[in-house]
């Protein structure tokens, strides 16, 4: 396959520790349009010049050193398989993981979404055992005190401060502003599922198939959670009074099982 070659030699630069596969390629849920996550973890940076010759030989389409999010080589290969290589420095990753999984931090959403992609890569290749030691360290039960935290600082930008999302909502609609509507619910839905997985003691998976995930690996769900959660969006720009109505039962389902399972 032309994505092992590519990986082979990617794996011989010099400062590369480990390289890792994630995402559906690695959960099983990978379908014939899934690309390629791939995690190149680093000691010292792989530079796009070492980088280019590589891919040039593997790849049709090259976007190289795009910093969007991480360092990342976007390409699509010659078997026309999209491929996401992204750079990391083991250091400071860990040292980042560390801070969620010991230290607890929670975010505004995805809290525990790159401790669910260390635990659930699959591994190419490992030269001194560096990223099956960091797995090892991250392999524990998940913390009552993280899960506590996401709760609760993903409850209140839901709904019930100045600044949560229902208001934000409730103001955007009042101002026609379709743009801020669509923003500030996504972002309420970021933490709405942040919730959901904290509940349920599971690692974030990442923003695709949430539902589908939710539905077969949680125990623990909102009454109506995929109905409203589908009319939400059939009447998000369509009945706006709806749309308010249903976002109201969205949070109050999920206080629900907040007190019921907290």
């Amino acid at each position: 396959m032309v994505v092992d070659h590519l990986l082979k030699e990617l794996n011989q630069c010099v400062g590369v520790e480990a390289i890792a596969i994630g995402g559906s390629r690695a959960s099983g849920y990978a379908d014939k349009a899934s690309d390629y996550d791939v995690y190149v973890y680093y000691t010292t940076p792989i530079t796009p010049e070492e980088r280019l010759p590589i891919l040039k030989k593997y790849c049709k389409q090259i976007e190289c050193n795009n910093t969007f999010w991480e360092t990342e080589d976007n390409c699509i290969m010659n078997d026309d398989i999209p491929i996401d290589i992204i750079y990391r420095n083991l250091k400071s990753f860990e040292e980042g993981l560390e801070a969620v999984v010991f230290k607890h931090y929670a975010s505004n959403g995805y809290t525990t979404c790159l401790w669910h992609n260390v635990l659930h890569s699959v591994v190419f290749s490992d030269k001194t055992g560096s990223f099956k030691k960091m797995q090892d360290k991250f392999n524990v039960a998940y913390p009552q005190q993280l899960r506590s935290n996401i709760i609760t600082k993903n409850s209140a930008l839901l709904n019930g401060f100045l600044p949560s999302y229902f208001d934000q909502i409730k103001k955007a609609i009042a101002r026609d502003d379709k743009v801020s509507i669509n923003h500030r619910t996504t972002e309420f839905l970021a933490s709405y599922f942040d919730i959901i997985f904290a509940l349920n003691y599971m690692t974030h998976p990442g923003e695709k198939r949430l539902i589908s995930i939710c539905k077969k690996e949680c125990k623990i769900l909102p009454e109506k959670f995929e109905e409203n959660l589908n009319m939400l969006f059939d009447t998000m720009f369509k009945d706006t009074k709806m749309f308010m109505h249903i976002l109201r039962d969205i949070i109050d389902k999920l206080e629900i099982i907040i007190v019921e399972k907290k």
